[in-house]
C-alpha cells in the first residue's frame, strides 16, 4: 500500500504523545502503536508486514535515511528529524530516536523507533533548509544512486565544517 501524493497539509500530534514502531531486519513493520496509526491514518492491517518506507515523504533526503539505516544496522542509535507522509498525503514532522533491538544472544533482530513532537523553530530554521539542499543535490543527478552519494557527501562536508556528526548536530540545535 502506497501513501497518496503529497497534499501539502501538515498534521500535528500532542507533546505528550509518542509514536512507536518496530521493524524486522528488512525494515518491515512488526508493531505500530495507536498514535502511529492515528497520525498516519493507517489501520494496523495496512502497515504490519509493510516496509516502513510507506511513510517516506518525497521531501526527505535519501541521504538521511541512508545515515539512519547505516547507523542502526551498525548497532548504534540515532536521533533524526524526519518528515513523514500519511496515507492520504498529509505530512507530519517528528524527532525520531531509532535504535537496534537485540535477541537473547545479543544479535540485532530488528529496530525500534520512538518519535516525539519536534521543536518547530529548529525544523523551520535549520532542518528544512538543510534537507532542501540535500534534496536539490540528489535531484541534480540523473542516477538516483549517484544523487544519494552526492547528497551524503554534502551532508558529511556540512557536518565536518561544524566539527560534529549528525547525532551531535541534532542535539546541539
Amino acid at each position: 500500500m502506497q501513501s497518496a501524493q503529497p497534499s501539502g497539509k501538515e498534521r500535528f500530534f500532542d507533546d505528550d504523545e509518542i509514536i512507536v514502531s518496530k521493524t524486522n531486519l528488512k525494515g518491515h513493520i512488526t508493531y505500530a502503536n495507536d498514535v502511529f496509526l492515528k497520525i498516519a491514518d493507517f489501520r494496523e492491517s495496512d502497515v504490519l508486514g509493510k516496509p516502513h518506507s510507506i511513510l517516506r515523504h518525497p521531501d526527505m533526503p535519501r541521504a538521511i535515511f541512508k545515515l539512519l539505516w547505516d547507523t542502526i544496522q551498525d548497532g548504534r542509535e540515532l536521533f533524526a528529524y524526519i518528515k513523514n507522509r500519511t496515507k492520504n498525503g498529509d505530512y507530519y514532522w517528528v524527532l525520531a530516536h531509532a535504535t537496534p533491538s537485540y535477541d537473547a544472544d545479543g544479535n540485532i533482530c530488528g529496530f525500534h523507533s520512538n518519535r516525539r513532537v519536534p521543536d518547530r523553530q529548529i525544523v523551520g530554521e535549520k532542518i528544512i533548509p538543510l534537507y532542501r539542499q540535500l534534496r536539490a543535490e540528489e535531484e541534480r543527478h540523473a542516477n538516483a544512486r549517484e544523487g544519494m552519494q552526492a547528497s551524503c557527501q554534502l551532508l558529511k562536508d556540512h557536518l565536518q565544517k561544524l566539527g560534529m556528526g549528525y547525532d551531535e548536530y541534532v542535539h546541539t540545535l
